[in-house]
């Protein structure tokens, strides 16, 4: 922040050099003068009233950044971009339930729901049967037989039992009318890409369900046995919707793959997952490019596969023997009436997702019947989805924000917002405007190209309440601008895992939110930084280390497929409090304000891209591209101005003497093994060689020495 003046000492001639007409110049300064003779020229107060009646989405972001940097060029770590009101705050779902309840929660204590927010997260762990059943109860979670209580703590089941004896289906509870939502009531919202000066296409509830019990109907026309595993590998669209929520309505578990897989990678999860079919495309679209996908699926030797045909494509692709067009799916049975849901025990498995581990074969983890409790959960309380917001966030059901937009959005009375396209055009934000989206989540590098191309210029995004953010570490400066193009609504950070089926630290819209942190640990989660012994460090006091989670947590993972859950979760982890800690594996600090910052993970995987990969999977494709190579090593390294981690591959060669090798031509090699076997999305930065890889006494590769020899200022500023 130092080369940016303070704001008291900025000139009109100052704002004039941003590219702003010398009369808006003027009328700048004035306003700006009267905010600092009321509130200062450096405090939290003074940006809020900057942002309200100065910044704008047309003023040019360097002086976004000119106000930014020079409000807070005094004030010390974790400068607040965003400051609740008492007002909003208690529109909020929270804010609604603790203007009623407050008292009746947290006794004496509750002031209002701003001052009470922390309390009542503590509240939500310290109590959970309490704060559960009352969640349940907000969101109108109906089950066919109710559970026997919220929490049962048994010593076998470290993470808990719970809402033992219950049977519902969250599919059900998802295309259910309620007092807050109706037939007529708008489920999805959606636009094709090249259709984008067509209006938005619209799905009401009632269209939905429909749609939904005609696939239901035609599934178990199939003849699969009951509870088959039956995977989707297809982009988000409103047939993806559909026929996840077909298949969890049927009680039938859905095995999430990305469209983005390469067939050694579709047929390894299917396989894991003993699929029975699979619902694919025949190819996708994106940025005008038609890329084939049925042909993969082909390739990774899939079972029964339903393909539906991509509209406005030339794919003309003849079906293998055995599988079925979308059409004679569909024509397969002509039910229309309502298809009588399967209720499942809660334990019951709704979806395999795939997380890569450190050994180079994907974890297989089940979602069980009360992960989308969870992640509805935490949209309620930290996203503040409510009945008639329009939620869009650019994912796909293979990664667990699908799943998650799904049930966050319909669980809790909302529209899901689908562009079944790029969203790293401007057709994604003009569709943005056009849905009047209301919450719209993003990844980082998503942000980045927004801001790089300016593609969201001249769109209005001023329906949004907030932004989330997932996936990556987030930047400040791109989510400055990201936040200036919806008139400085707030950003809410959110982490987790796939195995935890939502987050364990987010942020609220009842906390002042800092840019690229952290505000809160998620309702019902608990969180402990250890130290360098393995021990936890006072609670609430600022540290760096690796991040261990409190053990119980509503939905969050019980078995693997193909490990054992139990030793990479729990073995070896230190107790508090007569409870054994669940491992994550991030590295976190916690500030001195209260504030959490993430600093990529404690062990050999990576996050590319918002998708976590093991170094293994990476290293050995590398090692087989030049006969020259000896070893390598796969590090993720965070630029030193922040954002996701670039991925740096570490070469040891056979022969070290001159001529050195051509590391761009190297680059390009390891590049093409990577997109092709692995995953098109990833991309290597940088190809540093060594003479050796620093390894332990047991020679191991310490990837975690490497990374930190190569997250140094002078080497990250050249990838």
């Amino acid at each position: 922040m130092g080369f940016y003046k303070a704001l008291h000492q900025i000139t009109v001639s100052d704002i004039e050099a941003q590219g702003i007409p010398s009369q808006t110049a003027e009328e700048i300064h004035q306003k700006l003068a009267k905010i600092i003779q009321n509130y200062g020229a450096s405090s939290p107060i003074t940006w809020q009233n900057i942002t309200n009646r100065i910044l704008n989405p047309e003023l040019p972001f360097k002086f976004h950044q000119m106000m930014y940097y020079g409000c807070y060029a005094d004030f010390g770590v974790d400068p607040p971009a965003w400051l609740p009101d008492l007002e909003s705050a208690k529109l909020t779902n929270i804010g609604q339930l603790l203007e009623r309840h407050g008292k009746e929660l947290l006794g004496r204590q509750y002031k209002d729901p701003m001052l009470s927010f922390s309390d009542f997260q503590e509240f939500s762990v310290s109590y959970p049967e309490v704060y559960w059943q009352t969640i349940l109860k907000e969101m109108g979670i109906s089950f066919s037989k109710p559970p026997q209580r919220i929490l049962y703590e048994n010593s076998s089941y470290p993470g808990g039992q719970w809402l033992p004896g219950c049977s519902f289906n969250p599919a059900k509870n998802c295309l259910t009318p309620n007092s807050k939502r109706h037939l007529d009531s708008i489920a999805v919202v959606w636009r094709d890409e090249g259709e984008d000066d067509l209006p938005v296409k619209k799905m009401t509830l009632q269209e939905l369900r429909r749609e939904v019990w005609l696939v239901a109907h035609a599934i178990d026309a199939l003849g699969l046995p009951g509870g088959s595993a039956i995977a989707i590998d297809m982009p988000m669209n409103v047939e993806s919707v559909i026929v996840y929520l077909s298949i969890v309505l049927t009680g039938n578990i859905v095995v999430s793959i990305a469209d983005s897989f390469a067939p050694s990678e579709i047929s390894v999860r299917l396989k894991l997952a003993k699929a029975k079919a699979i619902f694919t495309q025949d190819g996708i679209i994106r940025g005008g490019k038609a890329i084939p996908l049925y042909r993969r699926v082909i390739d990774a030797q899939a079972p029964l596969a339903i393909v539906i045909p991509t509209k406005g494509s030339s794919f003309s692709i003849k079906l293998r023997s055995g599988d079925i067009s979308w059409h004679d799916f569909r024509e397969s049975v002509k039910k229309s009436e309502e298809y009588k849901a399967v209720e499942r025990t809660v334990e019951a498995f709704s979806n395999i997702l795939f997380s890569s581990g450190t050994t180079g074969e994907p974890k297989a983890i089940p979602w069980s019947y009360a992960t989308p409790i969870k992640a509805a959960a935490d949209g309620w309380c930290h996203m503040d989805i409510r009945v008639g917001d329009v939620v869009a966030w650019p994912t796909n059901l293979g990664w667990m924000m699908g799943p998650w937009l799904v049930y966050a959005s319909l669980l809790n009375n909302a529209s899901i917002a689908l562009y079944n396209g790029s969203p790293l055009g401007s057709g994604f934000a003009k569709f943005v405007q056009d849905a009047n989206v209301t919450m719209l989540g993003v990844v980082p590098s998503i942000v980045r190209a927004w801001k790089n191309t300016n593609c969201a210029s001249g769109y209005n995004w001023s329906t949004i309440r907030c932004f989330g953010s997932t996936g990556e570490a987030s930047n400040v400066d791109e989510y400055l601008w990201l936040m200036g193009r919806a008139s400085y609504k707030p950003v809410i950070e959110y982490c987790g895992g796939t195995e935890i089926g939502g987050g364990f630290i987010t942020g609220s819209l009842l906390q002042a939110q800092v840019l690229a942190a952290f505000s809160t640990p998620a309702m019902g989660s608990t969180l402990f930084i250890l130290d360098h012994n393995g021990t936890p460090i006072l609670e609430n006091a600022p540290g760096f280390g690796e991040l261990a989670l409190g053990p119980l947590m509503l939905g969050a993972s019980q078995k693997l497929l193909n490990g054992d859950h139990y030793k990479v979760y729990f073995e070896g982890m230190p107790m508090f409090k007569g409870k054994v800690l669940r491992r994550h594996g991030d590295v976190f600090e916690r500030t001195s304000k209260g504030y959490y910052r993430a600093h990529g993970r404690a062990d050999d995987t990576m996050n590319l891209g918002g998708i976590k990969v093991s170094s293994v999977e990476i290293e050995r494709l590398c090692n087989m591209v030049d006969s020259n190579i000896l070893e390598t090593a796969a590090i993720g390294v965070p630029p030193s101005e922040g954002g996701p981690e670039q991925l740096v591959i570490a070469v040891v060669f056979k022969d070290q003497s001159p001529p050195n090798p051509n590391l761009n031509h190297l680059k390009t090699s390891f590049n093409s093994a990577i997109q092709k076997h692995l995953n098109p999305l990833f991309k290597v930065s940088a190809v540093v060689p060594r003479t050796s890889l620093p390894r332990t006494a047991t020679n191991k590769v310490m990837r975690r020495v490497l990374r930190q020899q190569l997250t140094q200022p002078t080497r990250v500023s050249k990838l």
